[in-house]
């Protein structure tokens, strides 16, 4: 299905919106439509048809089949790797680490998938989204058609992020919900112990499981900032995602030089793994507050560019 297919409800709902708000004869109706300042409901129909035609798309299917494939194979391979009673992976307590909890508690295939897949997988479907918001609508050429409904670059310039938001929640639950899935099948649930020896409830470490999904897809909010960033700066989808990813390639590196410690602290993966911190007793807040702050400061910084740059751009398509 095209993307101009695709906009096929947004194009409906536009009209019917200019349509209730015009009065009087035909010709003085597209005026009125024009002038007038869209609607709270407007904007939620808005939202509504980019999350519809966002999840819709076979690419995006196809990244949330392979997030949620992710598990499956790390519990596959855990399974045949202990199944002559030995033990998995190795000691410790942060990120892969969990590995070495996985056979006791089936729980900690969760936080293992999450680590395996956040600093790569997650933010990679993340910036393919990201940078296809913008250049995407201008390659199909869409972008004007949305341009001309009361929406203003601003209102669709929010939506469009809003929209990669919740895809980063979404996929970061589709990580967890297919790892405590394959967890519960293959190991055993119950109780478990924190990275501080302390045991919990399982209902307890449920919840801790669920806040730190919800960590890490807040943890995903400043590469969506930057793959919006990028794609106002092109009207082409395709380099708008490969330079979004490319980026996050990078500064992955980046933050793996001895030398360049000074700076790593600034790089918004840095922090990333600091989720395991929620399952210690007590918690250790102070990276985990890094890591959000961080993120928050990279939304402000690169929406605040994206904004700058598409409100004053000159489209075409």
């Amino acid at each position: 299905m095209s993307r101009a297919e695709e906009r096929t409800g947004t194009r409906a709902e536009v009209r019917t919106e200019a349509g209730a708000g015009a009065t009087g004869a035909p010709g003085a109706r597209g005026t009125a439509a024009v002038g007038r300042t869209p609607s709270p409901l407007w904007t939620l129909g808005l939202l509504r048809n980019e999350l519809g035609t966002t999840l819709r798309r076979w690419r995006t299917l196809a990244l949330l089949g392979v997030l949620a494939a992710v598990p499956v194979l790390v519990g596959i391979a855990i399974r045949i790797e202990t199944s002559d009673g030995s033990s998995a992976g190795g000691g410790g307590g942060e990120g892969p680490a969990f590995i070495a909890q996985i056979t006791n508690n089936g729980l900690f295939l969760v936080f293992t998938a999450l680590a395996a897949t956040l600093p790569f997988f997650l933010p990679m479907a993340v910036g393919v989204v990201a940078g296809d918001a913008i250049a995407g609508e201008a390659n199909a050429g869409t972008l004007r058609y949305l341009l001309v409904a009361p929406a203003g670059r601003t209102r669709l310039l929010l939506t469009k992020y809003a929209t990669t938001l919740a895809f980063c929640l979404v996929a970061t639950l589709v990580v967890a919900a297919s790892a405590l899935v394959v967890g519960a099948l293959l190991f055993p649930l119950g109780e478990l112990t924190t990275i501080s020896g302390t045991r919990i409830s399982f209902g307890e470490g449920l919840l801790r499981a669920l806040l730190i999904a919800l960590v890490v897809a807040a943890s995903l909010i400043g590469v969506a900032a930057l793959g919006l960033f990028v794609s106002t700066l092109t009207n082409s989808g395709i380099a708008a995602m490969a330079t979004t990813v490319g980026l996050l390639i990078t500064v992955q590196i980046l933050d793996q030089i001895p030398q360049l410690h000074a700076l790593q602290p600034y790089f918004f993966s840095h922090y990333w793994l600091s989720f395991a911190d929620l399952m210690r007793d007590p918690v250790y807040w102070d990276d985990l507050v890094r890591n959000l702050g961080l993120q928050a400061l990279y939304a402000a910084v690169f929406g605040s560019a994206a904004w700058a740059r598409f409100t004053a751009k000159d489209i075409t398509a």
